[in-house]
């Protein structure tokens, strides 16, 4: 076999010598393509669009494939020749003009190209240089180089165009005003002519002569502004701990960047690869200084901003002002809502006509996000304080693992959608969450799934902040914000369950066939189990998913295998829960198939297991099938899903369906939860704020510097309209993003505690009621302690209504029990009793809580103006009465049936002051209105607002299985107190007569809670009463045990781990 022989220097040489001859040889006024070689005809579609997402495949600017065009025509016009004397008068400070001192025309050009237009500068040189450029250019494309690039570039054509030529000039000087006009015409020609040609168009001087980029013409962006080659200055982040970095010129690079002005941002990027090296994010600190003092360069202009001072240095003193200029003015007239400061201190805007929706517990929620994630096109943002990947956001589970979040992310990135995961980093020794687990579970999904953690506790000095935030963006349109993480345990709905044992059973017919040999196989390895039960019916499992518990008789294999046998007739899918990491039930399938096969479907048998109870079995669903019938028990939480926080925290989160709690012995924590979702421009702001904080992470961690982890770019508001996904079922309202952010937490100057502002604002001016859920209840500012305003102004505003004489309510409600681990029963701990102290301290104890405050006002008046609430309910479990809290995680505020407040921050400091842990939320206002009921007058309520309050009280009261309850009216005295405050105590009493739980008002003190745990409830004592007097509980509703522990010092006890940590920990 023949080799090529490789290029010597000879033969290089000789191509230099051949290039140097064909050089002197050309006309330097054309750029002839006689020789027919070369495509310079326009034949791209028309109407095309450059995808978005074309900003994570940019390539150096001198690569052939560079995408920059749309497939329209580009077109010049001269607008104006600009012509000074002087230094001076190149900025108009001067109007004599002296022909003897002539200085360089300066040619305005304006360009469009399909919906842009924009304006360049240049002088008579840099066409001439152009020009010069493509000549050596085409040169250089003449000559048969032996690369596969070349060739194919040469190949590519076969028709030549119109020459377009550059007439000789008279130099930069232009005299007399003819000369100026025929010359700017000649120019304008030329140029024209030029863009009409894709070679010489889509060549890299052309591009950089006429200021564009692969960035510049993508719609979403937005309009193009400014573009171009500067150097910039290393330096001028705020980085906390670091700020003296940049400030030393012996510190300072310079680097050479291209430059892109978009209307709500500006960047930079490395013109030798392409990469976005850079996002500044116009916000209410932007500005451009020009003097030498502020840039300490010559030819200098300092960018500032709440995230950092950028320093560029230009060509010339002219270009430093013209460019300094332009970007001032392209800012002001397209991205003016960056630059101000709007309502509440918040970075964003209000916004009109935003379909919003919002969400009660995490059933429906969880659902609207499956079917978004499955919607998304280009991008997907997501940050929680924690994620579980192998959650099911839909269930029970009919499809597999079709609806696991993991499978969605994963199939997602197979189609080119670009995730984009930001996790809260905690101190492992303090949370059990393990987000190490859950990064690497995602990262090993797919390459377009990028993960990153923060803060990094040692070298960012944050030890005692958290970033708790609750978002998913999909396509920059469509925002869910709220309290819920797509985690273990968030997954509820308006039934709030305890118990879940979930099975399949087999029903005595099907038992019968165990005697016929002929329908048994050898089992497999994920063989089924059966267990019988002495009533005909035999319980079948998967070994893999129940783990063996005490007390349960040793289940025997089965001969044969159900999963195989059900596969084999189509009636169970390859795709099982088992199929992706671990062996999870699929018992789940089993008794869903009705979804997939409704031809094999009969009536539901309902068929109640031992040790179920009559509420769980509505769930029971029967499939016939040709081993016969399938009698089954649903189950929604599998494996770590089912968890109960105060009994115990999570372990072991790598065995993801792997129980750490006996569900036959043990009832889960039900968990009530609140969130929202909303679009367009509202979206594109929490967009934004993830995107702030990406970006920063990305500086601020040297692992995500890398090309691998991507810059990110917010869409333009001016395409926020053009919604191709939106939730189903929403209202349109106006909208504000809210948030609680820092300089740790999201590298901005100055700290924003807009939710805060909000909270305080809204709670102040409401005319007739608030209604408040939250997970902590920690307010009243006593300057020392506590710093959050939000107690005082429900304590100011009941106050003025007292001494008006008017009607108004407070609703709270808040968990019986704070969410840390430990036994109540014996005093819960220092961490929950830390939380119970400054909760207590909100309430009803010292001189600063809003009863107190109430007190010294009115008296015992105060009763009727606030009530303060827990939820709870009961369940019955292998034959036994249990009882437990429902765990408040909401972070949600109503007033006046028109106002929303819907976010993660807690009422704590923590999540207000802004400075603590990073939070969001949003502010719903109804634009529409519907006829409603406010203390028995008719009322101008606003859908949203209204609706949200309606299914809360409903649910919480029982509303919804007694229709004689009515919520409608929250201001009257029949709903406040025959209603409201009848049902909080009757439901009380109750629990306290049956179970005799805790927290109770009866236990004042440690010393106390022995004695009252020795006397038995009416659940031991006579369970017949037991059923009978829980039968009269109506929803979930308790008065909050406002003397639990109250002669105690709830205080960590000096020396214990809790007391060794800063009190703003637990505030």
């Amino acid at each position: 076999m023949l080799r090529s022989t490789e290029p010597t220097s000879s033969t290089l040489q000789l191509v230099a010598s051949d290039m140097t001859d064909i050089m002197e040889n050309l006309d330097t006024r054309e750029l002839d393509l006689g020789d027919g070689e070369y495509d310079t005809t326009d034949t791209k579609p028309t109407g095309e669009r450059l995808a978005f997402s074309a900003i994570y495949h940019t390539v150096g600017f001198k690569e052939a494939d560079a995408r920059v065009f749309l497939s329209s025509p580009i077109t010049a016009k001269i607008l104006e020749v600009e012509r000074f004397t002087s230094a001076q008068d190149r900025f108009n400070l001067t109007k004599q003009r002296s022909v003897n001192k002539s200085m360089p025309a300066v040619f305005k050009i304006e360009l469009r190209h399909g919906e842009f237009t924009w304006v360049v500068k240049r002088k008579e040189k840099h066409f001439m240089e152009l020009h010069r450029e493509l000549r050596t250019y085409k040169t250089f494309m003449r000559i048969p180089l032996p690369s596969r690039s070349h060739t194919i570039k040469r190949q590519s054509g076969n028709e030549t165009r119109e020459i377009p030529t550059l007439p000789r000039g008279g130099g930069d000087e232009l005299a007399r005003e003819e000369q100026v006009s025929s010359r700017r015409k000649q120019l304008e020609d030329y140029l024209n002519r030029l863009l009409k040609m894709p070679m010489y168009r889509n060549y890299h001087a052309t591009m950089e002569f006429i200021d564009v980029s692969q960035l510049s013409f993508i719609h979403e962006l937005g309009p193009k502004g400014l573009e171009g080659m500067v150097s910039k200055r290393s330096g001028g982040h705020r980085i906390p701990g670091l700020n003296c970095c940049g400030h030393s010129k012996m510190c300072y690079r310079w680097s050479k960047r291209w430059l892109v002005v978009k209307d709500s941002f500006l960047l930079y990027m490395k013109p030798d690869s392409g990469a976005i090296s850079f996002v500044l994010l116009v916000d209410k600190e932007f500005s451009i200084k020009m003097d030498s003092k502020d840039t300490e360069t010559k030819h200098g202009l300092r960018i500032d901003s709440l995230s950092r001072a950028l320093v560029l240095k230009c060509s010339s003193y002219r270009q430093a002002r013209w460019w300094g200029q332009a970007i001032e003015d392209f800012i002001r007239m397209k991205g003016s809502d960056f630059l101000t400061d709007h309502r509440f201190g918040s970075f964003a805007k209000e916004e009109v006509n935003i379909p919003a929706k919002w969400y009660v517990n995490g059933k429906t929620y969880m659902e609207d996000v499956a079917d978004a994630l499955e919607e998304a096109k280009e991008e997907i943002f997501i940050t929680d304080w924690w994620l579980s990947p192998e959650i099911f956001l839909k269930r029970p589970v009919v499809e597999g693992n079709r609806w696991r979040l993991d499978c969605i992310l994963k199939r997602k990135a197979q189609q080119g959608v670009h995730i984009f995961v930001m996790l809260y980093k905690e101190v492992e020794l303090a949370l059990g969450i393990n987000s190490e687990y859950s990064k690497r579970t995602l990262l090993h999904l797919h390459p377009n799934v990028k993960v990153m953690r923060h803060p990094d506790h040692v070298s960012s000095t944050v030890y005692l902040w958290a970033h708790h935030e609750k978002i998913i963006v999909i396509d920059q349109s469509v925002a869910f914000v709220g309290g819920i993480d797509l985690a273990y345990g968030r997954w509820d709905d308006c039934e709030h369950r305890l118990t879940d044992i979930g099975s399949v059973t087999r029903s005595s017919a099907l038992e019968q066939a165990e005697n016929s040999p002929t329908n048994w196989s050898a089992p497999t390895t994920s063989a089924a189990l059966y267990q019988r039960n002495g009533k005909g019916v035999v319980t079948i499992t998967d070994s893999a998913d129940q783990p063996k518990l005490k007390g349960q008789g040793r289940a025997r294999r089965a001969r044969f295998s159900l999963r195989r046998h059900l596969q084999k007739h189509g009636l169970a899918h390859a795709d099982s829960v088992s199929s992706v990491d671990s062996a999870e039930s699929w018992s789940n399938s089993l008794n869903s198939q009705h979804n997939l096969i409704p031809n094999r479907l009969a009536e539901p048998k309902l068929t109640r297991p031992i040790g179920l109870s009559q509420a769980e079995s509505k769930s029971v669903a029967s499939l016939y099938t040709d081993v016969g019938e399938l009698v089954g028990e649903t189950r929604f939480w599998h494996g770590k899903d089912y968890c109960n926080i105060v009994l115990k925290d999570w372990i072991q989160l790598e065995k993801p369906f792997d129980d750490f709690i006996d569900r036959h012995t043990t009832p889960r924590m039900p968990w009530h939860d609140i969130a929202s979702v909303v679009h367009g421009k509202a979206a594109r702001d929490v967009a934004r704020h993830f995107i702030q904080r990406w970006n920063f992470t990305k500086i601020m961690k040297p692992k995500y510097r890398s090309l691998s982890y991507p810059y990110l770019l917010p869409k333009s508001h001016t395409t926020a309209g053009q919604i191709t996904y939106q939730v189903p079922k929403c209202v349109p309202a106006k909208v504000q993003i809210l948030r609680s952010a820092s300089d740790w937490s999201a590298g901005i100057k100055y700290h924003e505690e807009s939710i805060h502002n909000a909270y305080v604002h809204v709670i102040e001016r409401s005319q007739h009621y608030i209604y408040i859920e939250n997970q902590f209840f920690i307010s009243c500012a006593d300057g020392k302690h506590v710093l959050n305003k939000i107690g005082d102004a429900i304590a100011e505003r009941i106050i003025r209504a007292y001494r008006e004489g008017k009607k108004y309510r407070v609703y709270v409600v808040t968990p019986l029990l704070p969410g840390f681990e430990g036994d109540i029963n014996t005093g819960g701990g220092s961490a929950i009793q830390a939380v119970m102290h400054f909760n207590y301290r909100t309430m009803n104890r010292g001189d600063c809580s809003i009863i107190s405050q109430l007190k010294r006002a009115m008296g015992d008046q105060w009763m009727n103006y606030i009530s303060l609430a827990g939820l709870r309910t009961h369940a019955e479990l292998e034959g036994k009465l249990f009882t437990e809290l429902i765990y408040v995680h909401s972070k949600m505020l109503i007033a006046d049936d028109n106002t929303v407040i819907i976010g993660s921050a807690n009422i704590n400091d923590r999540s207000m002051l802004g400075k603590r842990d990073s939070e969001v939320a949003v502010i719903v206002e109804d634009s529409q209105t519907v006829r409603a009921v406010m203390d028995g007058q008719e009322y101008q309520a606003g859908p949203y607002a209204l609706q949200l309050r309606l299914h809360c009280f409903k649910m919480i009261l029982g509303a919804n299985k007694d229709p004689s309850i009515d919520v409608s009216d929250p201001l009257s005295d029949h709903f406040y107190k025959d209603i409201w405050m009848a049902t909080s105590a009757r439901n009380a009493s109750i629990y306290q007569k049956v179970f005799r739980c805790l927290p109770s008002s009866d236990v004042r003190s440690i010393m106390e809670l022995e004695g009252f745990l020795a006397k038995p409830g009416l659940d031991k004592e006579d369970p017949a009463r037991a059923h009978e007097e829980l039968t009269k509980i109506r929803g979930f509703l308790v008065q909050f045990p406002l003397d639990f522990l109250a002669e105690q010092n709830l205080l960590p006890p000096i020396g214990s781990k809790e007391a060794m940590v800063p009190m703003e920990v637990w505030t």
